[in-house]
């Protein structure tokens, strides 16, 4: 009964944060997908109906990855090039930033880029940055989902405060259930910060202030993005499987939609009438509709 109150507890000071954050202004392009991307992998909207979508292209190859922007009538540019591997994304004001391998970016709203935080800058270099994510105070979290690819070690969770400084909120060596952090989602306090893991498919809710990890739902084998609606719902996207969950207030699990070759890092617009989800390996952004959506 207390793992259902504190998880009630959690559901309903994310959708504060979410009705907190919603716009008015109509999607005019939500009924088609976005084609011909080169392996997206993360999407946000800003408050002016702008969809902006990291794509990363070759993994590995520094210089190729660029940041697209959709407009509100489906038209595709870019707005920002030369990146090396960017993934996630989180905008603060009017600068969009984005985690690009081991250094996080800060783009302002020309396009331009610079390094808000260095590699160096972290406790500990990072291996594999991965999600981003902003609360209501102006600070960002961001995930370092670890030597994916080798020893499977280095799991990490970053906050970095609006002047650029990073304090460590858990590590691998601190508890062994961290293994691959990947999607990210803050409260309306900053006290309770939710991922879940892309190597066990966890989704755990970590206490900011404590380091202490509680279980809120499992079975998202790949598991990559979260977002969350005011009713209630959160969205799990599982890259490995291809699918989008949802989770209930209860941590039931149902799903949403399936077929994706990698549903990678997903969205919620400003209205909450759709779901954004990057299929990497498709080279699309799917758009969800949430009819009906209920708690």
């Amino acid at each position: 009964m207390l793992k259902r109150f504190v998880r009630y507890s959690l559901f309903l000071a994310l959708g504060l944060l979410v009705l907190g954050c919603q716009s008015t202004k109509p999607m005019m392009y939500a009924s088609k997908k976005i084609t011909g991307l080169k392996t997206p992998e993360s999407v946000v909207q800003a408050k002016d109906g702008r969809i902006f979508i990291s794509e990363i292209n070759a993994f590995g190859q520094d210089g190729d990855g660029r940041i697209s922007v959709v407009d509100q009538h489906g038209n595709v540019s870019i707005f920002a090039d030369n990146l090396d591997d960017p993934k996630g994304l989180a905008i603060i004001g009017e600068y969009l930033y984005v985690a690009d391998k081991t250094k996080i970016l800060k783009i302002n709203p020309n396009g331009q880029v610079s390094v808000f935080v260095s590699a160096e800058a972290f406790p500990h270099v990072p291996f594999f940055l991965n999600d981003l994510e902003a609360d209501l105070q102006g600070n960002l979290y961001v995930s370092d989902s670890g030597d994916l690819f080798n020893t499977g070690k280095g799991g990490a969770i970053y906050k970095i405060t609006p002047n650029g400084e990073v304090k460590l909120l858990i590590k691998d060596t601190q508890d062994t259930r961290v293994i691959a952090p990947n999607g990210l989602l803050a409260d309306d306090t900053g006290n309770h910060l939710i991922y879940v893991d892309f190597s066990s498919g966890v989704l755990y809710s970590l206490n900011t202030s404590t380091s202490t990890l509680s279980d809120l739902a499992d079975g998202f084998g790949g598991g990559d993005g979260v977002v969350h609606h005011s009713s209630g719902v959160m969205y799990v996207s599982d890259w490995k499987n291809g699918k989008v969950y949802s989770v209930n207030m209860m941590g039931d699990l149902s799903l949403v939609k399936g077929g994706y070759q990698a549903a990678a890092d997903i969205a919620i617009t400003k209205d909450e009438r759709y779901l954004l989800v990057p299929d990497m390996k498709a080279g699309e952004l799917d758009f969800i509709a949430l009819d009906g959506v209920k708690p």
